[in-house]
C-alpha cells in the first residue's frame, strides 16, 4: 500500500503536505504503519488517488463519500467507484439510474469513474482508507483532518464548482463550503443507497443534480463533463 504523501507534485500537494506534519497527519501515518505491521488488509492500495486524477484547478464538481468498499478488489481509491468486472455496488447502481433518468444515458459498461476524475469530478471519501471486511475500521484516526481540509481548499478556490451532498455525512461538510462564500453550487439530497435513495426529504433518485449541475456549470463557462 501507498503511503500518503506518494502523491504527484500537484496543487493538492500543499494540503496534503501540512495536514502530514500536523498531528492529525502524524497519528494516521503511525495507526497505517502499525496495522500493515500487524498483517491488516487495507484498501485501497492508492489511497490518495482521487488527487492525482483530478487536481485542484481541474476540478469542477465534486462528490464526498464516506470511506472506501471493505470487499476485495472493489476499492480503486474514488468514492463510490469500482474497478472494471466488479459488481456494481447497490448505491452505485442507483447512481446510475439517475444518470438514465436525468440525463437520458444508459448504463455505461462498468463501475469503474476513473472517466469522471480525468473529466474534472473529484471523488473524495471522508476517510481514505478501510481493511477488509470492516467498514468505517480507519474513522476516527486522522483522515478527516485531510478530507476537511481538501473540501475548504476546493471551495475557497474561486473557479465554479458543484458540490453533490448525498446523506446527512456528506451535508455535515457543508459549513465548509459556504464559510468560503464563493458561490459554489451545493446540491443535497438523500444518500443513494437503496435505504434511503427513495425516502424523503430530499430522495436520490430524481433529485435531478446531473441536469442542474452540467446546466450550471455551462452557464459559468466550465463546460459540460466529458463523460456523466
Amino acid at each position: 500500500m501507498k503511503l500518503p504523501l506518494e502523491i504527484p507534485d500537484t496543487d493538492w500537494r500543499p494540503v496534503v503536505e501540512a495536514w502530514a506534519a500536523s498531528p492529525a497527519g502524524q497519528r494516521l501515518q503511525g495507526f497505517l504503519e502499525k496495522r500493515v505491521a500487524a498483517g491488516a488488509t487495507i484498501y485501497p492500495p492508492e489511497p490518495l488517488r482521487a488527487l492525482t486524477l483530478t487536481p485542484l484547478a481541474s476540478t469542477r464538481v465534486v462528490i464526498l463519500g464516506q470511506d472506501p468498499y471493505h470487499g476485495p478488489g472493489q476499492a480503486e481509491g474514488l468514492s463510490f467507484s469500482v474497478p472494471p468486472g466488479v459488481p456494481l455496488p447497490p448505491s452505485l447502481r442507483n447512481i446510475f439510474k439517475e444518470i438514465q433518468r436525468d440525463l437520458g444515458k444508459p448504463f455505461p459498461p462498468n463501475g469503474s469513474l476513473v472517466r469522471w476524475a480525468e473529466g474534472g469530478t473529484l471523488l473524495l471519501n471522508a476517510v481514505l482508507t478501510v481493511e477488509d471486511g470492516q467498514p468505517a475500521s480507519h474513522a476516527n484516526q486522522g483522515w478527516e483532518a485531510l478530507t476537511d481540509a481538501l473540501m475548504k481548499a476546493a471551495a475557497e478556490d474561486a473557479s465554479p464548482k458543484v458540490f453533490m451532498l448525498w446523506g446527512n455525512y456528506a451535508q455535515a461538510k457543508a459549513p465548509l463550503i459556504e464559510a468560503a462564500r464563493q458561490g459554489h453550487l451545493v446540491l443535497r439530497a438523500n444518500h443513494p443507497s437503496p435505504l434511503s435513495a427513495l425516502k424523503p426529504p430530499r430522495p436520490f433518485i430524481g433529485c435531478g443534480h446531473f441536469s442542474m449541475a452540467r446546466a450550471w456549470l455551462e452557464e459559468r463557462g466550465r463546460g459540460t463533463p466529458r463523460k456523466a
